[in-house]
């Protein structure tokens, strides 16, 4: 699922015909984007994991199946739900059994899990409705853990793709401009108020790991269209972001480190669901 471009934050609030657009962008290049994007943090997962009651998992909008791989290697038994059907197609030949659908529209037939996970997800989801509804399928002492990658390349980086994508798409709302802590941090309030409303959860905590990712210019120019800002533009545009952005990294000598903080905003169900799922 999408991520704030690189290093960077939405400046006005997008529309919500733009939302979708770029919802619906990230099934373009499925191969790419399992190849390239991130993945998490071992010992985060291992934490969320040893906190829960076992290891029976939820994945929502679990895209191409990159979570959940990672949690399957690590003994859990995953059920993916994704709106995409080119990214549930390719979760599922890697061995993800997933289903197609929002986690709100989603009917569990009477499943429960110990543990449900978001990565890269949870701001796609209505954060009353789908808390309410992670609520209903987890167990009692289940726990909710909605993760992020907020990435922050080099500021040579960061500022040539904002210079590039601000002159190539001048009137699109996803303006950059703001670091991407911010915005993440707009995130996840909005989910804990999520939370809140839903009722049924003990109040949330915000476990964080930082790591580094070494990168060449290749590897990143290769993950760069998989980004939401970029996903939308027509490839003559987004050529021109990514060969500044390549010029950047060549000017660091053809490579770079990136630096990853991964927010797990995680909270525990505490009591029967509302009924509003």
């Amino acid at each position: 699922m999408p991520t704030i471009p690189p290093g960077r934050a939405p400046g006005p609030r997008p529309q919500p015909h733009e939302l979708r657009s770029v919802a619906e962008s990230f099934g373009i290049d499925v191969e790419r984007y399992d190849r390239t994007r991130p993945r998490y943090p071992t010992e985060l997962l291992a934490r969320i994991i040893d906190h829960g009651p076992g290891r029976t998992v939820l994945d929502v909008g679990c895209g191409t199946g990159i979570l959940a791989r990672q949690l399957q290697a690590a003994g859990c038994t995953v059920t993916g739900v994704e709106p995409d059907a080119r990214m549930a197609a390719l979760a599922r030949r890697s061995g993800v059994p997933v289903e197609v659908a929002t986690l709100e529209d989603w009917d569990p037939a009477g499943t429960s899990f110990d543990v449900v996970v978001a990565g890269q997800a949870w701001h796609w989801v209505d954060p009353v409705a789908g808390a309410a509804k992670a609520a209903r399928v987890l167990r009692p002492g289940g726990r909710l853990a909605a993760l992020w990658n907020v990435m922050q390349p080099p500021p040579e980086v960061t500022d040539a793709f904002a210079t590039a994508y601000q002159r190539v798409a001048p009137d699109t709302s996803f303006a950059v401009g703001t670091p991407a802590q911010h915005a993440y941090r707009a995130l996840t309030d909005k989910a804990i108020d999520g939370l809140r409303q839903a009722g049924g959860f003990a109040p949330a905590e915000q476990w964080r790991t930082e790591w580094d990712q070494p990168y060449d210019r290749a590897a990143w120019l290769d993950q760069l269209p998989t980004h939401g800002t970029l996903t939308t533009l027509d490839a003559e545009r987004q050529a021109e972001v990514v060969r500044e952005v390549g010029a950047a990294i060549d000017a660091l000598g053809g490579s770079m480190t990136v630096h990853y903080t991964t927010v797990a905003l995680t909270a525990v169900r505490t009591a029967a669901a509302t009924g509003r799922a």
